[in-house]
């Protein structure tokens, strides 16, 4: 279950029903009804999610409301609350970072997480995916799934099958053996237009496209979009997840190959950590008034202690004192082991520095 070295480790979280879930949140008593969230169903409304017990009648996103009233008579609607959405979206990924450092947001309800950074192969994976889960729920109460492999695609396949609340690894070397049953619109890149013209020439499913030659698939799809997609049917995929890092704070971590209980190699590990972030905060010319230290369990349970400065600092020897401090707090409140520490500053402010007084 090991990918092969230097292979990322990708999965692609999705929140299950997401709007709908929301408004169950506030509403408890809508989770044992169909529920849609859309436009009027008197009208020309779409959906745009549907529940769990909505989708039993055969309602899904992008039906029109009018048709899913027809399925479903009782079905209750409710509108969008794209603020509200949004919000509780933010907390998601605020939770989710919290475990998997670096993430791609695709949506509202959907990401991909470097997991790689966090796991050294897929069996911590597993416990990664589901401390997420764990974060997830106690940050917002909701649920989600998630797909594990060595690729975006793959991930994204897998992250749908097992819903809701599933988690699905795909081992490297399976990816193509995973996709090959699925209908061949389930590829993410085909369309209505490519999976009518792959239909037409008798190919219906993910495996069918990746085993087309070349000369039948140039006379099916023309151009690079035909190759993109018979490597994609192949589980073959190079996209890395794009970063967008805001400069909100700076921060370091460290996994370690063997988890580590000595508390002096603990803090000595924080202080060369401060050291690191010392320097970029002075080469960004800024000063920051929140540390935070992060440690990791070897049961991938997460805690981090936090204390806020009246003023702001970039001082080394101050940053690696007050990360020990936060450590020990910690530590004393759940001994044991770590797998993992780190130190983040945040409330970054420009030129405002605390320096400790030497004697």
């Amino acid at each position: 279950m090991s990918p092969a070295v230097g292979s990322p480790i990708i999965a692609h979280l999705d929140l299950d029903a997401f709007f709908a879930a929301v408004e169950e949140l506030e509403r408890p008593e809508l989770r044992t009804k169909p529920l849609v969230v859309g436009g009027d169903p008197h009208g020309r409304g779409v959906v745009a999610t549907a529940n769990y017990v909505a989708r039993r009648y055969g309602i899904h996103s992008a039906m029109s409301c009018a048709e899913a009233l027809r399925r479903c008579p009782e079905v209750v609607f409710v509108r969008p609350r794209h603020a509200e959405y949004s919000a509780v979206s933010r907390r998601v990924w605020d939770a989710v970072r919290e475990v998997v450092p670096t993430v791609e947001r695709t949506g509202l309800d959907e990401g991909y997480l470097d997991v790689g950074e966090v796991a050294r192969d897929l069996r911590e994976a597993r416990g990664i995916a589901g401390a997420v889960q764990a974060a997830v729920r106690g940050a917002t109460g909701l649920t989600c799934s998630l797909g594990v492999s060595t690729t975006k695609v793959v991930a994204k396949v897998a992250s749908d099958r097992r819903k809701p609340g599933g988690i699905v690894l795909v081992p490297p070397g399976r990816e193509a053996a995973f996709l090959a049953p699925f209908p061949v619109r389930t590829l993410p890149g085909v369309g209505p237009r490519a999976e009518e013209r792959l239909r037409a020439y008798g190919v219906t499913t993910i495996g069918e496209l990746a085993a087309l030659p070349d000369d039948r698939l140039a006379a099916i799809l023309t151009g690079s979009v035909g190759v993109l997609l018979r490597d994609r049917a192949r589980g073959i995929d190079a996209r890395r997840l794009e970063r967008v890092v805001a400069n909100v704070s700076v921060s370091q971590e460290e996994t370690f190959p063997r988890d580590v209980a000595d508390r002096v190699r603990l803090h000595d590990e924080l202080r060369r950590m401060a050291e690191r972030v010392s320097e970029r905060l002075r080469r960004a010319g800024e000063s920051a008034r929140t540390v935070t230290t992060k440690l990791r369990y070897p049961d991938f349970a997460t805690r981090s202690r936090s204390i806020t400065l009246p003023v702001g600092t970039d001082d080394a020897e101050a940053i690696g004192d007050l990360a020990c401090h936060l450590l020990d707090r910690a530590l004393t409140e759940r001994p044991g082991a770590l797998r993992l520490v780190g130190v983040t500053v945040s409330n970054l402010e420009s030129g405002v520095q605390l320096r400790l007084e030497s004697g």
